[in-house]
């Protein structure tokens, strides 16, 4: 997720001359030398077992349905969907292959031991939060009723220093870890959707949906509010596309999975509100959110956020024949590809409509915005994810490209600390000094998908190395943790197609 709009209007005097905020997508071991803030780790997990805290009841009139057997309840409604009404197109019975070779290593359990790791340290319930968050229990109640139950979600980094310290600090916390990270960002909803979607995790997957649409019906928005905090308030209620795309992606999942109506009805909400929002009308590409500062005259856009599978799904599901999901996939292929051969042959964070690299006027990015950073470690993973599933040789020509130049800076060694620079896509000027002594597991694995389809020395090395890691569950570990679960699920046979 890029680095929201900090300030309301009537803020904004008040921040002249600071230094402000994290990016929700920031982290300390991502090798950036320029990250806006520097959270650091007091030093604490969370170590709570979800399954062994005594359930309080925030005050609903009917006791929460066990999580292992709810139903999903369609969306401005408290009457449970019935997921056998429909019959979507799914697999008949047998597991689907993707022609796209894996790693001859690959291995199917080790996502499910590093998702295994990840969740305890970086998913809550609503009862774990009741007691970590005893004084905000009313408010908990009033957003959290009984048809949004049960409900979890996804902890963003410690936020001890910077912008964002107050509204994601609770003083009475006895968790210390908890105190400073008591906010999700929507980015992490969606990626928690997918994660727990594709590790087969139904319960966890339904407590963080309920988590989005408690929140979306609250305040009468239709997408989810980049930032809250617990269980209990929005920070900021615009939006972010990435994640939006995400969450409707894994509802269409689901749908397909489950039969469950709900899913769809909800995911089809989601896609229109997008197409309302975020769709940029006139080039069909996506804007980076919902807010003003995003849909000017001349746009500042955010490659990582273009997700081909969710205009495919969304294009499969839609039945407005308005939304052209297909164009937005051409018109998003053909940006991307302009930007990759205008540059070195990595992507900058930010780039304009003219496909140039660009400073964003959110303040995250000015030392950055032209380089393959924070933001951009996203995209390999939405691209070899199109080509697994879907073969598009667009996808493959920006995947060949990627692993040329990568290949060639670390003379074909997936090892080789030449994988930490955050390297230029303009010529003209350098790139992003490293810090750190270790390649962060996230950027392995955005440089490993990159063979797909053209280097399968590179792709079985990468992976036979990407598979020694394991989460650091630390405070700070938001972004480089879920990203380590997406991409070892990928790397590893676990982005199953359901249909």
């Amino acid at each position: 997720m890029h680095f929201k709009k900090l300030l309301t209007p009537m803020m904004a005097p008040l921040a002249l001359g600071l230094v402000f905020g994290l990016a929700a997508c920031d982290d300390s071991t991502s090798g950036n030398t320029d990250p806006v803030v520097d959270p650091t780790d007091p030093g604490t997990t969370i170590p709570t077992d979800p399954g062994t805290t005594v359930p309080v009841d925030p005050g609903a009139t009917t006791t929460p349905t066990d999580p292992g057997t709810t139903v999903p309840v369609d969306p401005g409604t408290t009457t449970p969907t019935d997921p056998g009404t429909t019959t979507p197109v799914t697999n008949p019975g047998t597991a689907w292959t993707s022609p796209v070779a894996l790693a001859a290593s690959a291995n199917p359990a080790y996502p499910a031991n590093v998702y295994a790791l990840w969740k305890p340290s970086h998913f809550a319930t609503l009862e774990d939060e009741l007691v970590y968050y005893s004084s905000s229990a009313a408010d908990f109640a009033e957003i959290f009723t009984a048809q949004y139950l049960p409900a979890g979600r996804v902890l963003w980094s410690n936020q001890n220093t910077g912008y964002y310290k107050q509204s994601c600090l609770n003083k009475d916390s006895d968790v210390a870890s908890m105190k400073y990270r008591g906010c999700t960002v929507s980015e992490g909803v969606g990626y928690g959707m997918l994660l727990t979607y594709f590790n087969g995790d139904d319960d966890a997957f339904v407590r963080i949906w309920n988590y989005s649409r408690a929140f979306r019906d609250y305040y009468g928005v239709e997408l989810t509010p980049w930032i809250t905090f617990s269980f209990a308030k929005k920070v900021d209620y615009t939006s972010a596309t990435d994640a939006d795309l995400d969450i409707a992606t894994s509802l269409v999942l689901m749908y397909y999975k489950t039969g469950s109506v709900a899913y769809l009805t909800d995911a089809q909400r989601i896609m229109k509100a997008i197409w309302d929002y975020e769709i940029n009308k006139t080039s069909l590409l996506i804007y980076s959110g919902d807010d003003d500062m995003w849909q000017g005259a001349d746009p500042v856009y955010n490659l990582s956020y273009f997700s081909p599978v969710a205009l495919r799904l969304f294009a499969m599901v839609d039945t407005d024949p308005s939304h052209n999901w297909t164009g937005v996939l051409d018109a998003m292929y053909a940006y991307m590809t302009m930007v990759q051969n205008a540059g070195t042959g990595v992507f900058p964070d930010w780039s304009n409509s003219a496909g140039v690299a660009v400073d964003p006027d959110n303040g995250s990015a000015a030392k950055t915005y032209w380089t393959f950073n924070k933001e951009s470690v996203r995209i390999p993973w939405r691209i070899a994810w199109d080509y697994y599933w879907f073969q598009d040789e667009r996808a493959l020509a920006i995947l060949t490209k990627l692993n040329t130049f990568i290949s060639g800076k670390s003379g074909g060694d997936p090892s080789s600390n030449a994988l930490m620079v955050n390297y230029s896509w303009d010529p003209a000027k350098s790139d992003a000094a490293s810090t750190g002594t270790a390649i962060p597991s996230h950027w392995l694995g955005a440089w490993c998908v990159t063979g797909f389809g053209s280097n399968p020395t590179w792709v079985s090395a990468c992976t036979d190395l990407f598979n020694t890691r394991t989460p650091a569950n630390t405070g700070s570990s938001y972004f480089s943790d879920i990203l380590m679960g997406i991409y070892s699920a990928l790397l590893n046979g676990n982005f199953v197609r359901p249909f």
